[in-house]
């Protein structure tokens, strides 16, 4: 990642093309030492690319990629209604009790 950081950087900064000397270069810089086989693989893969082709490459693959899950499905409508609610609320003081019941466990953070 610090190889493409520094590449990118590079090429913002107004360095076309930066070559692996470059990159090493900055990388020094900063007291990082770069990795000739990443380094070599990378230039060879970025040449003759710009920042937005591949901001615009990175951009199409990420479209692809699943961000989450679908949320699972809506839960189905009591015919009543009212009972439906009633029914919600009791677990929901069920869950609290719960919850203070088990907040104390027999001793205190401050004790």
């Amino acid at each position: 990642m610090r190889h493409v950081a520094a590449y990118l950087l590079l090429q913002i900064g107004g360095n076309a093309d930066p070559s692996a000397a470059d990159v090493k270069k900055l990388l020094s810089t900063v007291g990082v030492e770069a990795d000739e086989t990443r380094l070599e693989t990378l230039i060879s893969e970025l040449k003759g690319k710009t920042v937005n082709d591949l901001i615009a490459e990175g951009s199409a693959k990420l479209a692809s990629v699943p961000s989450g899950g679908g949320g699972g499905g809506a839960p189905a409508a009591a015919s009543g209604g009212a009972p439906a609610v009633a029914a919600e609320e009791k677990k929901e003081e069920k869950v609290e009790e719960k919850e203070e019941s088990d907040e104390d466990m027999g001793f205190g953070l401050f004790d």
